[in-house]
């Protein structure tokens, strides 16, 4: 297998469109909850229903796309299925919110979170498909920087179209994400021995099954291995997850209630650290190759442990009296901070996916969301209770105490600098 840049730029493209939704939907949907007049808790909550979806199917599909062969190949009949369904319910999400039915909004949530975790494992798992391990850093970083281009266009156009009107950036993102994934299933062509169209494992009787057992086989790997370094990094990818999704789920909260400033400019800031995010991506991925992934992600933890030190320490301070002032600061802070997370996350998937085989990366792919899936279970009601016990600012404290756990069980990691078996 060589290194394809064509078909490493258009899944890029396929991971923007992914990209463009979650900053719109963690920006804009906890502000929509609090219209409910919920607590920060039950905003936090209701959050975690959708990733209860998807830490229960990411990693199930996973292994099944492992298993699946069609004329279209084992990963893209579920892109095609999925990304779809999941624009419309995206697009329908400000428009039930008018409704002020709670029920009708957590279900049309729901039912968006549902159909894109269907194909959200499938296309990250098509990156270790067409890379050979060397270069898996650096093919990462290509993806990141346009997973990061995503995210930059959704907080930067997302803010003036927002206050336009609250439809407009649901709209837009959906149909950017179904054009970019359009691309995808035109220009992508999966290997040719996973498009045989019958095969024992393709019967319906046993193909949830199959899946079900290879998820079952990744997760022993972790649990019961003799060499921990699976498990541990799986744990590290849970602490760091943890810390940065109660940051993204609730900076806006903090930004609009503790800073004073409004939720689109707390959007706008989350915006300034994806662009950082992806400006520094594809140099996260050659650094990651050049020194080793483990010391790459510690000087991601590392830096981004003492922004969120720093902010935490600046938001008692004096500076809280001048929001404005502290508002400027605070584009400089997470400008780093930005940095520091592209160090972490550019290098953490192709450390899990080169623990197995090809043949299993897809499974593996999963268990990588499995666990970055349940720290967004955990993340935003535990961080919810304590701010409305504490103060909006404990949300960094909060942060920083998961960050420095997954620097501790990292130590632990041995393998993953490249692919043992192909």
């Amino acid at each position: 297998m060589k290194f394809n840049g064509w078909k490493l730029f258009v899944l890029g493209l396929g991971f923007f469109g992914v990209s463009i939704i979650w900053p719109l939907y963690n920006a804009y949907v906890p502000i929509f909850l609090k219209d409910f007049n919920l607590s920060s808790f039950w905003v936090g909550t209701v959050m975690t229903f959708d990733n209860i979806f998807a830490i229960l199917m990411l990693p199930v599909i996973g292994a099944m796309s492992d298993q699946t062969r069609t004329r279209f190949g084992r990963r893209k009949p579920y892109i095609m299925f999925g990304a779809p369904l999941a624009a419309v319910f995206f697009i329908l999400i400000p428009i039930v919110k008018d409704f002020a039915m709670l029920p009708l909004l957590m279900l049309v949530i729901v039912f968006m979170n549902f159909f894109m975790a269907i194909f959200r494992s499938p296309v990250v798992a098509l990156m270790p498909d067409v890379t050979p391990s060397k270069f898996r850093s650096q093919a990462n970083g290509v993806i990141n920087f346009m997973g990061g281009l995503g995210a930059l266009l959704a907080f930067f156009a997302g803010k003036p179209l927002y206050d336009a009107n609250q439809n407009y950036p649901f709209l837009a993102g959906a149909l950017i994400m179904l054009a970019a994934v359009m691309v995808l299933l035109t220009f992508i062509k999966e290997d040719k021995k996973y498009t045989i169209k019958e095969t024992a494992i393709e019967k319906k009787s046993g193909f949830i099954k199959n899946g079900l057992v290879e998820l079952m086989g990744n997760l022993k790997d972790a649990f019961t291995s003799k060499e921990k370094s699976l498990l541990f990094m799986l744990l590290s990818i849970l602490f760091w997850f943890i810390g940065f999704n109660a940051i993204e789920t609730f900076f806006t909260t903090y930004a609009k209630f503790h800073v004073g400033i409004p939720e689109s400019t707390g959007a706008l800031i989350m915006g300034v650290f994806s662009l950082v995010f992806m400006v520094f991506a594809i140099p996260a991925g050659f650094i990651g190759a050049k020194v080793g992934r483990k010391k790459t992600i510690f000087s991601g933890i590392f830096l981004l442990s003492f922004i969120i030190l720093l902010t935490y320490i600046l938001g008692n301070s004096s500076l809280l009296e001048e929001p404005t002032k502290f508002r400027n600061i605070l584009f400089i802070l997470f400008a780093f901070g930005g940095m520091g997370w592209s160090l972490i996350n550019v290098n953490s998937l192709p450390m899990v996916v080169d623990m197995t085989t090809n043949e299993k990366s897809g499974g593996y792919t999963g268990l990588y969301y499995f666990f970055s899936m349940a720290a967004n279970i955990f993340a935003p009601p535990l961080a919810g209770l304590f701010m409305d016990i504490i103060d909006y600012n404990v949300l960094m404290v909060f942060s920083l105490f998961f960050f420095v756990l997954a620097s501790i069980t990292l130590i632990f990691v041995k393998r993953g600098e490249t692919q043992e078996q192909e």
